[in-house]
């Protein structure tokens, strides 16, 4: 199991920026694909970003392309999420994930799908209003 902890959120306005970090920790096999999900209130869940490490192939959804940029620190285990440009739909709970793909399947880190992370963290709530 791996232990993912987020923080950097918080309360911004409109056009402001924000950089989300997730540091991972534990005893389970090295993570080699991170994601971004969020919730909005009355919303599904949706995929934001993912990373896979051992390249920083980077997967965005696109609604944040272009705003948001996901990067990873694999000596300090730590996945960041720069979001630039917040706009109020980016209000939401935002959650890191971990899952491990390995080489031959690195394209499937790609898939936003909540189902296929087993690693998740508590969350931390991004609100963008005036």
């Amino acid at each position: 199991q791996v232990q993912l902890t987020e923080s950097g959120g918080g309360s911004v306005q409109p056009g402001g920026s924000l950089r989300l970090s997730c540091s991972a920790s534990g005893d389970g096999d090295r993570r080699d694909c991170f994601g971004w999900f969020r919730q909005a209130p009355g919303k599904d869940p949706e995929g934001v970003a993912t990373i896979y490490t051992d390249y920083s192939n980077q997967y965005y959804a696109e609604r944040v392309a272009g705003r948001f940029t996901i990067s990873v620190d694999s000596a300090k285990n730590t996945v960041y999420l720069q979001m630039n440009n917040l706009k109020p739909d980016d209000t939401a709970m935002y959650y890191c994930a971990a899952r491990r793909v390995t080489y031959s399947k690195r394209s499937s880190c790609k898939e936003h799908i909540r189902e296929l992370f087993a690693d998740w963290g508590q969350g931390t709530q991004v609100t963008v209003s005036s």
